[in-house]
């Protein structure tokens, strides 16, 4: 991973060393008090590019164009809240999204099949074994959000989301987020209307090419401002889970992929 990683800076190859166990340390303190943690450069120079210039081709004639509307919790309704409750404000979430099937072994995937890498983030969330997801389209995917486009308000399904900038574009689509805006008790309904109508102060993040993102989302809510400019906002997603052989739904591929298979 030598040719990938930038590992005098960040050294996943050398478990329980010293270093690494001060960057587990540093993420792990980071992800505590702001609720995520970047890695700049983790990428050697100019393989975020490569990796960007990889997927484009596909990118360009082959990705699923995801365009829905919804509320910040992509559920229809929710229970004790009126349709026109201002929690449940609809907007627009336009990306253009691939998957592990489409990307065979290039660099995106090189990574994600990583072991080393897997281990430290295991570490860093205190997990004893993160695995792979089994799910041939969900596994991995990288996104582009073109002009015009954003990923719009939203909370994540999942404990912690990782995530790697391939490229970023010219202007806008930054990272946007209202830190611990609910939690697993107290949904927050008041707080949710406050961002949603611009009166809650957020936190505005823009990253750079080659950084690494961990982030803990589920209570978080969060989002990407439109990108503007010709040139696209392109993002990998990889997914791990505490246990081995995670599938997602046909009826979840199709909504999220367009396919089942």
């Amino acid at each position: 991973m030598d040719n990938l990683i930038d590992l005098k800076r960040y050294p996943l190859d050398h478990p329980e060393s010293d270093d690494w166990l001060a960057l587990v340390q540093q993420c792990k303190s980071d992800l505590t008090k702001n609720g995520l943690f970047n890695l700049p450069g983790f990428l050697v120079p100019g393989i975020a590019q490569f990796a960007a210039d990889e997927v484009k081709p596909v990118l360009r004639d082959k990705a699923f164009a995801h365009a829905r509307e919804h509320n910040i919790y992509f559920r229809t309704s929710i229970d004790g809240l009126d349709d026109d409750h201002p929690a449940l404000t609809r907007f627009k979430t336009v990306n253009h999204t691939i998957c592990a099937d489409q990307m065979a072994s290039n660099t995106v995937m090189q990574l994600y099949e990583s072991a080393d890498f897997a281990t430290f983030l295991s570490a860093v969330m205190d997990k004893p074994k993160l695995h792979t997801m089994a799910d041939p389209l969900a596994r991995a995917n990288v996104m582009a959000y073109r002009e015009g486009e954003a990923l719009n308000w939203h909370f994540d399904r999942s404990e912690f989301t990782t995530t790697l900038l391939l490229q970023s574009p010219r202007s806008g689509g930054v990272f946007e987020y209202a830190q611990d805006l609910r939690s697993d008790d107290d949904p927050n309904y008041d707080g949710v209307s406050e961002l949603l109508e611009g009166n809650l102060p957020t936190t505005l993040m823009p990253l750079e090419a080659g950084t690494l993102n961990v982030f803990k989302g589920k209570n978080t809510a969060h989002r990407v401002t439109p990108v503007m400019g010709d040139t696209d906002r392109i993002i990998a997603v990889f997914s791990y889970f505490e246990k081995p052989g995670v599938m997602f739904s046909d009826e979840e591929r199709i909504g999220f992929y367009g396919r089942a298979a």
